[in-house]
């Protein structure tokens, strides 16, 4: 028997706070206005990965995920929708979540994922809620990258156990079992084996909380390899609460030989009831009826224990002793102690996570690869995973398509393409759709016909998808399948993340890249190699990956790879090749021949993560590389105006520890660029010189790649779904000119269609962008009325706002400080009257036609103004004449329906009056004047049953008693609002007979003002009649 004394090691982090809550304080760029600036989620609403689920006893429909870069998310409906609650506080990857059991308000989370696969992403330490989630504080571990499991003391919450997994790319002290007895003010180190291996399980007795079951893992990720096993693995027991150790791997029973990745759960009905699942070669579900002295293997079926690094998870019923679940492709369920085990499966697959709650077994929540779903009859049924923006993709793309549309391939799913904005509420899953490729791709659309999609995925898949037809063509440049084979040998080494892209200056022109940079000219139907070897090509670096218990050969660690290229957009058949082990490589006559411009400075075997042509400058390029897969977590951008002669280091103002993926620079304004981090965004004004925050309201997720499109910053995360950053025109003007806080500023507007719908947040669907024109401007104050005008190019007035308005539809609330304003482009509407129903009519304005506009903003001592352009819709089938034509047919209507209601409402007025005065006065005494008054009542009544049918009181009245002529014009500018069309000649000429029966009534209208209406005041007047009076008993 072996025992390990706890080093008694307090961590220097987290010994003291001022206060609990610790809002995240960044500085953002641009901070005069940034609090008027955001991003906006377009999803997909697809679940990415979650390892870290609970939920919370004697409560049935709250639940919370920890997800993989996405943060920590809560549902109070039982699954139906989720909200984030860690945004404003932290973000990332969660390995752990875990509320107490007597303090349900009190919640501590572990940043760091546990499926340790490919794209994995650390944590920032560990976090604590005493509010349910309201609020949070770091509470230590700062250093510990990947806290994978939580447990806390059932009646203490003051003491809780972390098993804390530690940097997986190199050696490290802070990893294994930690201990706080005072919330996370100290930590203190309870096990550790070695600098190499962590803590990847951890569980308390459900009876005596002094005891303790950890298990420890040896695992390590390079950029080329990866090995789950070795010294240092091994399963524990503390009897003392962490105090001392003894192995339980080499108790009676136990396999022998290297172990792996162990999970450990005990059963609440039965705590001498021990099971874990082993790697090992002998291993599988182990279980011990006696505390874990002695043990028996009860099943070690390959469908448990396959892939044992990426799962390797179980978990004890807590009413029934024999029932016990084993997560992994499925998840397995036994009720007969271990020996057998059924499969199932969850709405996605690959299972990494399960709580069943304490008072009701058939009461889960089971993470996945796409997110966490609740089930309430034991897992028969269960909630989607359709409802969680938290998608993970690797680039992003666009297409020329109107609106545009982003392209992505989403990890653990498929790809995606994805409308920008739409013309509905929101951005739903009616607006993407699967496209080329598999779930690692780089996406390309045919420039010829953006619904021909080319894309990649792992072993070198390559296919061309035809949305036309649905048809989908496997174009690999080496249709060798190498699943389950090293790198070592390959005759094509394509990385899990291979790129895919058109030439800029040619459309027929397909690159593609291994080690090698492919082209084809007819649709990946033939491939030539325009390349040597691009990559350092190190044989001791091109192995098999996994081991040594377990091999896991998926593409992900093939190295000597080309793994970022493009050709220039502003010179032809100039070249760029970046590999994923160092090396940059430049051709300039389309690959004939290469020459090696690594930065000399550039450490080796960093990645090449991603390069982008300098827009200003021939020969110019940024670099972005990393090498967090080797420990190394330093930012690393680089700049040449040269060719690759020479380079700046171009990383001030980035934090050392926000190691960088991407770099784009602004096609419009030199020396703007955005740069994605592992920890967030930035933004330079000076080519690189410096950075500062570009966060805004995006969360703290991993950043994977940015897409720069007209006027939009389109943002690819690793845990949060697509973003975009709208308005790039607002930070044109700002870095020209900054804005003063005192100063009244309207910024230019971008040309624009004015396409777009709903523009507000949802917690199932994506955010769309608001139709019409969205408008920026700066106020000093709003203590005065602030009217905001628009114009025609005629300098004549279409619509005022103003924060005095009196109707709503008019009225703006503003605050001090930058402002937007979206119009959606419409003319006023029609006047109403009170009690007005229609069936299937319109009363609004058109929309404005093509043209330019102007914009004013007005004070009671200043003004502003800026001109902008509505475009012609692209969609459109005719000609600008008659999208014009459309505009008038609609402004017409719009008038004589205002002239028609203005009518009715002016004689329910004049009605009311008469009404009021035949009340008042004696009928006697003033017998004509109370008879004119009902013959003039009687006349406008006929004239308001020819314009309206008056017997309407609902909505659906209009079955019983027909429409009248408002309505049924109302009815043909619906039909013409419908597209962007000239009116049909029957529009027009329906159009034209209805207006021509409202202006006879109009006319009979006219007369009675003209003519009705004095003589009944002068019959007042000649009667005598009192102007006010008291009605006669």
């Amino acid at each position: 028997m072996k025992t390990l004394s706890a080093i008694l090691l307090l961590t220097s982090l987290g010994l003291s706070f001022i206060s609990f809550s610790q809002e995240l304080d960044i500085k953002n760029a641009f901070p005069e206005i940034n609090e008027g600036l955001e991003y906006r989620c377009i999803g997909p609403f697809r679940g990415g990965r979650s390892a870290a689920v609970t939920g919370v006893e004697g409560k049935p429909m709250l639940f919370y995920m920890g997800t993989t870069g996405g943060g920590v998310w809560r549902t109070q409906n039982g699954g139906t929708t989720w909200e984030n609650i860690s945004d404003g506080y932290f973000g990332s990857s969660i390995g752990a979540i875990e509320v107490s059991k007597s303090h349900n308000n009190v919640i501590y989370v572990g940043g760091g994922e546990v499926t340790v696969r490919g794209n994995v992403s650390p944590g920032t330490g560990m976090y604590k809620s005493v509010d349910g989630g309201r609020s949070w504080k770091n509470v230590g571990l700062l250093n510990s990258r990947h806290i994978v499991r939580i447990r806390i003391h059932p009646t203490n919450p003051e003491i809780v156990y972390a098993a804390v997994l530690g940097d997986l790319f190199k050696d490290t002290e802070e990893r294994g079992v930690y201990k706080t007895i005072d919330g996370g003010k100290t930590w203190k180190r309870m096990l550790f084996k070695n600098g190499r291996s962590g803590a990847v399980d951890l569980i308390l007795d459900p009876v005596n909380p002094d005891v303790v079951y950890a298990s420890t893992w040896n695992v390590r990720r390079t950029p080329h390899d990866f090995s789950s096993g070795g010294e240092g693995s091994g399963l524990w027991k503390s009897n003392d609460g962490g105090e001392t150790w003894e192995s339980l791997s080499d108790m009676e029973g136990m396999p022998e030989g290297t172990l792996g990745i162990i999970g450990v759960t005990v059963s609440p009905a039965n705590p001498e009831r021990v099971w874990a699942i082993i790697e090992n070669d002998n291993g599988g579900v182990f279980r011990s009826d006696d505390g874990g002295k002695t043990w028996t293997k009860t099943n070690s079926d390959r469908s448990l224990r396959q892939r044992a690094w990426y799962y390797s998870r179980i978990y004890a019923d807590p009413a029934d002793a024999d029932r016990v679940y084993v997560m992994n492709v499925s998840y397995h369920k036994s009720t007969d102690g271990g020996k057998t085990f059924s499969s199932h499966y969850a709405p996605h697959g690959d299972h990494h996570d399960l709580w069943i709650a304490p008072e009701d077994p058939n009461r889960m929540i089971i993470a996945d690869d796409g997110g966490g779903q609740v089930s309430n009859d034991g897992g028969g049924t269960w909630t989607t995973y359709m409802n969680q923006p938290t998608a993970q993709f690797y680039r992003v793309v666009t297409d020329d398509h109107f609106p545009y549309r982003i392209y992505g391939a989403q990890q653990d799913n498929s790809t995606v393409r994805i409308e920008s904005r739409s013309d509905g509420w929101y951005i739903s899953e009616n607006n993407w759709e699967e496209t080329a490729g598999g779930e690692s791709a780089h996406l390309a659309p045919d420039p010829k016909d953006n619904d021909i999609v080319y894309g990649g995925s792992y072993g070198g898949f390559l296919t061309r998808y035809n949305h036309h037809t649905n048809l989908n063509r496997a174009i690999n440049v080496w249709p060798d399948n190498p699943i389950g084979y090293g790198a070592e040998g390959m005759k094509y080494r394509f990385q899990w993340n291979f790129p895919v892209f058109f030439s800029p200056h040619d459309p027929n022109k397909l690159y593609t890249c291994s080690q090698f940079m492919h082209v084809s000219y007819n649709g990946g139907e033939n491939w030539e190699i325009i390349s040597p070897d691009l990559s350092r090509n190190d044989s001791t670096k091109l192995v098999s990956s996994g081991g040594p218990i377990t091999k896991d050969n998926t593409g992900v660690e093939y190295y000597a790879t080309i793994f970022a290229a493009i050709e220039s957009p502003y010179e032809k058949d100039l070249l760029w090749a970046g590999s994923d082990d160092g090396l940059l490589h430049i051709s300039k006559d389309g690959g004939k021949n290469w020459s090696n411009v690594t930065p000399k400075k550039l450490p080796e075997w960093a990645m090449i993560n991603s390069i982008e042509a300098d827009p200003f400058q021939k020969g110019g390029l940024y670099v972005a590389a990393t090498l967090y897969k080797k420990g190394d977590y330093t930012p690393y951008l680089y700049h040449t105006t040269d060719y690759g002669k020479t380079w700046k280091l171009i990383t001030n103002g980035i934090p050392s520890g926000h190691f960088t993926r991407v770099l784009r620079a602004d096609p419009k304004v030199e020396g703007l660029l955005y740069c994605g981090t592992e920890f967030g965004m930035y933004i330079s004004k000076n080519n690189g010189s410096t950075w500062e925050p570009f966060q805004l309201n995006l969360p703290i997720v991993p950043i994977t790649d940015l897409a720069i499109k007209e006027n939009d910053l389109i943002v690819a995360t690793q845990g949060r779904s697509f973003w975009i950053f709208d308005d790039l025109n607002v930070l044109w003007d700002e870095v020209e000119i900054p804005t003063a806080k005192e100063t009244l500023r309207v910024y230019d507007s971008y040309p624009t269609v004015g396409f777009g719908g709903g523009g507000k947040s949802s917690s199932l669907a994506g955010t769309n962008h608001p139709n019409g024109v969205r408008l920026y401007f700066n106020l000093p104050n709003v203590d005065e009325e602030v009217s905001l005008l628009f114009l025609d190019s005629n300098g004549e007035l279409i619509r005022k706002f103003s924060t005095k308005a009196s109707d709503a539809d008019n009225k703006v609330t503003l605050k001090e400080g930058l402002n937007t304003f979206a119009w959606n482009t419409r003319y006023e509407k029609a006047d109403e009257f009170e009690g007005l129903l229609l069936w299937w009519g319109t009363l609004s304005g058109p929309k404005a036609p093509p043209g330019t506009y102007t914009f004013k903003v007005v004070t009671e001592k200043d003004s502003a103004e800026v001109n902008f352009e509505i475009l012609l819709d692209p969609r459109i089938e005719g000609t600008a004449e008659d999208r014009r034509a459309q505009f008038e047919f609609l402004l017409q209507i719009r008038n004589k329906l205002d002239e028609t209601h203005d009518a009715i409402r002016n004689m329910h007025d004049l009605k009311h009056q008469i009404s009021a005065l035949n009340e008042r006065i004696d009928p006697e005494k003033y017998e004509s004047v109370i008879t004119e008054g009902k013959r003039l009542d009687s006349l406008m009544l006929d004239i308001e049953k020819a314009l309206y049918q008056t017997k309407l009181k609902s909505n659906q009245d209009m079955l019983n008693y027909p429409i009248k002529l408002n309505n049924k014009l109302a009815h043909v500018a619906s039909l013409a609002s419908m597209g962007i069309y000239r009116p049909t000649k029957q529009m027009l000429g329906v159009a034209s007979e209805i207006t021509a029966k409202i202006n006879l009534e109009l006319e009979r209208w006219r007369e009675i003002q003209q003519n009705d209406i004095p003589k009944y005041n002068a019959l007042i007047r000649d009667q005598n009649v009192d102007v006010i009076g008291i009605k006669p008993e």
